[in-house]
């Protein structure tokens, strides 16, 4: 099992500025990719940001140069900082992992709960 808790949503101005922050943890044996992906009303869920064990990081198109990902590999956790926020920003936003673990044999995706990020104009 993998429990992944998101924290750090919530209601900004425009102009403003967020920080979410996820946690993993359970019977991981290795975590690859680390992401946010989020999903506003009536829309399909896209990427925001993704990340490798490495650093290597990639962004949706509109959030490139707004957003960073983060990560702490020893930890286990991902953070994205969201800058300049926008009203078309809001969404709620899934923590995602690529993960093996204890007993199993390959890398799945494991998800948050998600968390609401609301950007007033």
């Amino acid at each position: 099992q993998v429990q992944l808790v998101e924290s750090g949503g919530g209601l900004v101005l425009a102009g403003g500025s967020l920080r979410l922050s996820c946690a993993a943890s359970g019977s991981i044996i290795s975590i690859d990719h680390m992401g946010w992906y989020r999903q506003a009303p009536g829309k399909q869920r896209e990427l925001v940001a993704a990340i490798t064990t490495g650093g290597s990081a990639n962004y949706g198109d509109s959030v490139k140069g707004r957003f960073t990902i983060s990560r702490d590999n020893a930890k286990n956790t991902v953070a994205l900082q969201m800058n300049s926020l926008k009203p078309e920003d809001t969404a709620v936003y899934y923590c995602n992992v690529d993960a093996v673990l204890v007993g199993k044999y390959r890398f799945d995706d494991y998800w948050g709960q998600g968390t609401q990020v609301t950007v007033s104009s």
